[in-house]
């Protein structure tokens, strides 16, 4: 009977949260496929059978991919600005060709800047996907993220920013 479906190649299906080698193929007619294929290729987020964007509104319901370095390369600076919106408090920075996602803040002293950080570090370390952090001066704080792995930004870097974003952080910032 699933001989009788329509199948769609590996190298042409690619859906948020699936790498090519969680699922052998999917059918056409399925749900999922239909539901979640129209808003990836409308994107033009199908690249070299890899999992570019998520089709969620809210990436903060996403989960973090562990990274294959062979198969991973740093999205374009178009791709990133399609994802930017998502994301509004963070800006992306180019620094020497390697593009992040940063985003500061002021706390209120120097030890809820700590706090801040420990905070942000337990959701990265759950997320296995870790920030640069930095604190200067007594209340500065900078997070960037960006995927060591592939030298760039990838689908990650915002989900763990939406996600930051979602931390209760009022209290700390001044």
């Amino acid at each position: 009977m699933l001989s009788s479906r329509r199948l769609v190649p590996l190298s042409y299906v690619c859906i948020c949260g699936f790498w090519p080698s969680d699922f052998l193929q999917v059918p056409l007619r399925s749900s999922f496929f239909r539901r979640v294929a129209p808003a990836v290729v409308e994107r033009g987020a199908i690249l070299n059978g890899f999992r570019t964007f998520c089709s969620s509104k809210d990436l903060s319901l996403e989960k973090c991919v562990p990274c294959k370095r062979k198969d991973l390369s740093p999205m374009t600076e178009g791709s990133a600005n399609v994802l930017k919106p998502k994301v509004p408090e963070w800006e992306l920075l180019n620094d020497s060709g390697v593009m992040k996602l940063c985003r500061k803040w002021k706390v209120k002293n120097f030890l809820l800047g700590l706090e801040f950080f420990k905070i942000v570090a337990d959701l990265a370390e759950s997320e296995g996907h870790h920030p640069d952090l930095h604190l200067v001066g007594w209340n500065n704080l900078t997070i960037e993220i960006w995927t060591h792995a592939c030298g760039g930004l990838t689908e990650n870097d915002f989900i763990l920013a939406a996600k930051i974003d979602r931390l209760p952080f009022q209290s700390y910032l001044k």
